[in-house]
């Protein structure tokens, strides 16, 4: 389903755009991470080192975790900088809006206040810099938005709808406060899809990703004995009928499905649609599949031909339920 609005000055570029850095919260022991905390910090400092080389790299982290390149000490309940970050606007006057929305653990699952106060305390220590914007009695998260940085927003109905984000709103009432805060066009609604093991009732970025020109990279699914396949494949039916504004159909290069990862009885969430894009890179997430995890890197670098394609092992990411997109927030350039 699509819905359209009007713009005014401000926009949320797209991810592709040039970066001025990038956001890490780091691990520590007293998260979840804390069983396999030395395993967790071998990928974030592998996550880090290739951020550092490209663009300024912002590590969140409370006093004593383990990192000696802490920018910002702050305490923290958990990682993932991809739904407490901010969502941050540009305009063509070289002006960033920083919108602070309400982390609420996805839907009141996991403890989350001192996460949700992560952005005003960067702000008021001037760590990002920007107009500041309390967009706190709404829950939204980075995750579950995509931008095409020309008034276009992908999100799921999953999600945004999912119970204890935003009742007693409406789906009219949430998709106009997207559209106003956002200054969004339209609201494109994903209606299908959801990964095994997903704590954020479907994520945007675990299933369908914006590109440059039009493109979609999506997760697939060809294998009718898997759970995931019907689901999936009612995605990829809406994908194939969804237009631009412009009245175009989208690029689709369908990403393929890791086989299936478990800890003990629990599936997890393994995607490649969670990459992130860097300033002249894309980090890849990999699952120990050599030919599925090569064939997810070359899709991906058909969408990002002008880029490099970094492979980063996320199998120990999945096991807390996310990969490189969640772990991570972009701040756009001006």
């Amino acid at each position: 389903m699509v819905t359209e609005n009007t713009t005014e000055k401000w926009r949320l570029p797209a991810e592709w755009e040039t970066q001025w850095g990038i956001q890490l919260t780091w691990p520590h022991r007293e998260t979840d991470w804390a069983p396999m905390l030395s395993e967790i910090l071998v990928t974030y400092h592998e996550m880090a080192r290739e951020i550092a080389r490209r663009e300024r790299l912002i590590i969140v982290a409370p006093e004593g975790a383990a990192t000696d390149c802490v920018r910002f000490v702050c305490p923290t309940d958990d990682t993932w900088a991809r739904d407490h970050g901010f969502i941050t606007l540009t305009d063509d006057c070289g002006h960033h809006r920083l919108l602070d929305f309400r982390f609420n653990g996805w839907g009141e699952k996991f403890p989350a206040s001192q996460d949700n106060a992560i952005n005003r305390r960067m702000w008021e220590a001037g760590i990002v810099e920007g107009e500041y914007h309390d967009c706190l009695d709404f829950v939204l998260e980075g995750g579950s938005i995509e931008s095409d940085g020309r008034g276009t927003i992908f999100t799921t109905t999953g999600c945004l709808m999912a119970p204890h984000r935003n009742q007693p709103l409406t789906r009219e009432q949430i998709e106009n406060r997207l559209k106003q805060e956002l200054y969004a066009d339209r609201i494109v609604w994903i209606e299908h899809g959801q990964l095994t093991g997903d704590d954020t009732d479907g994520h945007i970025d675990t299933l369908v990703r914006i590109c440059p020109n039009d493109t979609l990279l999506y997760m697939g699914c060809d294998d009718p004995q898997d759970e995931q396949y019907h689901e999936l494949r009612l995605m990829e039916q809406q994908l194939r009928e969804l237009r631009t504004l412009e009245g175009r159909p989208y690029r689709l290069m369908k990403l393929p499905m890791p086989r299936p990862i478990y800890d003990g009885p629990d599936r997890l969430p393994a995607t490649y649609a969670n990459f992130l894009i860097l300033n002249g890179a894309v980090l890849c997430p990999t699952y120990g599949q050599p030919d599925l995890d090569g064939e997810a890197i070359r899709i991906i670098g058909e969408a990002f031909p002008d880029r490099e394609t970094v492979a980063i092992d996320s199998r120990c990411i999945i096991r807390q339920h996310g990969s490189i997109h969640c772990c991570t927030m972009q701040f756009p350039d001006v």
